[in-house]
């Protein structure tokens, strides 16, 4: 019996691995995947048979051949499956379909105020619904909703815990999610974005990620997986001190880093808009320079203490990451100035994901789930 049981286990371990090998790699072949993974052309001619039996992946021609006979090209079948994702703020829902390679195949955002009563629930989904109608989603194929929260996600206790911008306690997963038509998971907000950043990434196998929206939070990235820390906490950098005695923060303190590099303090000075803050900073306005100046002294300080404890790359997310562009290099002098060691500063980076990133993450942790019991 265990015996029988480890085989299976490392079948399903090896059709796991190598549909992965896939989704990264496009188009491949059996003889590719072989040497790639280092599995014999046998065992992964048996697996990608499998694959394609169930609907995962596909056939799609041939590819040239290298002095022999050609091989069969197989890719995934990128829309066998489909997850929804949804972004709850305090103001908006961003709403979002993905597939199997993470392709954002559609996004909207809707201002729509939060408030913690039933119709709020059940005007999100009929959002939802109509979404994916819009964008002529197969429900059949939707593997289910991933949904992203500002606040203190406990995934053991399956509840949020507390949401001060939201004004929420100890909302129970399953009092969300029965207003939804397919099962649901829940990601805190910077911990999705983070997992956008990195769930697919071959590049950053660590990272620190921080989300400048209209509240700042943070997440740590290891290993293809998020650090929750005991508390469901981790990465709390908004409520960092960064001016003992500072400006005061929605949650009561003193000096925290929100008080200093929420998004607003930027669109507030374009009208509301962080795109023309952006467009004003890249025209010179002395008074928007003297604004970004003030914020990106706040957001050195803090990179700065994030990198001298954890030593990884920093990605800057969120509305601010999205937009920062050329920008980077004002940050990464200031951050050059503060830090001890003469390594530069490209460990800070803008976030790949400019659209949608929290909506996407949340998503890609339903495709994940999936993935993992192919």
């Amino acid at each position: 019996m265990k015996r029988q049981s480890t085989n299976i286990e490392v079948k399903k371990n090896n059709r796991n691995y190598i549909f992965r090998y896939i989704c990264r790699h496009g188009v491949v072949s059996n003889p590719d995947i072989s040497y790639a993974v280092k599995m014999s052309l046998p065992t992964v001619t048996q697996n990608t048979r499998e694959l394609i039996e169930r609907g995962l992946i596909e056939e799609t021609g041939e590819l040239e051949s290298t002095g022999g006979r050609r091989a069969k090209a197989l890719s995934v079948a990128a829309n066998a499956k489909l997850a929804a994702g949804i972004d709850i703020t305090k103001n908006h829902v961003g709403l979002l379909l993905t597939n199997l390679t993470g392709e954002i195949l559609g996004y909207s955002r809707i201002y729509f105020p939060f408030s913690d009563e039933d119709e709020y629930y059940l005007s999100v989904n009929r959002k939802l619904e109509k979404f994916l109608d819009e964008i002529h989603a197969d429900r059949e194929k939707i593997l289910g909703i991933g949904i992203s929260f500002p606040g203190i996600v406990d995934l053991d206790r399956e509840m949020i815990v507390h949401s001060h911008i939201l004004g929420v306690d100890s909302v129970a997963f399953s009092s969300v999610g029965r207003f939804f038509s397919y099962p649901c998971c829940f990601l805190n907000d910077a911990n999705a974005g983070a997992y956008a950043e990195g769930i697919r990434s071959e590049s950053m196998e660590r990272f620190f990620y921080i989300s400048l929206s209209n509240t700042v939070g943070g997440a740590i990235f290891n290993d293809n997986e998020l650090v929750q820390g005991r508390g469901f906490r981790c990465g709390e950098v908004g409520h960092m001190t960064v001016m003992p005695g500072g400006a005061p923060c929605y949650c009561g303190k003193l000096g925290c880093l929100d008080a200093y590099c929420a998004a607003s303090h930027l669109s507030d000075a374009a009208d509301g808009k962080l795109e023309h803050f952006f467009v004003r900073l890249g025209q010179g306005e002395n008074k928007i320079q003297e604004i970004w100046d003030k914020y990106t002294d706040y957001l050195a300080i803090a990179i700065n203490n994030i990198h001298m404890i954890l030593d990884c790359d920093i990605v800057l997310g969120g509305y601010v990451g999205s937009c920062i562009g050329e920008h980077i290099e004002e940050i990464w002098e200031k951050v050059s100035k503060r830090n001890t060691f003469t390594e530069g500063s490209t460990f800070v980076k803008s976030c790949n994901y400019r659209t949608g990133a929290a909506a996407l993450g949340a998503a890609l942790r339903v495709v994940e789930s999936f993935i993992e019991k192919i």
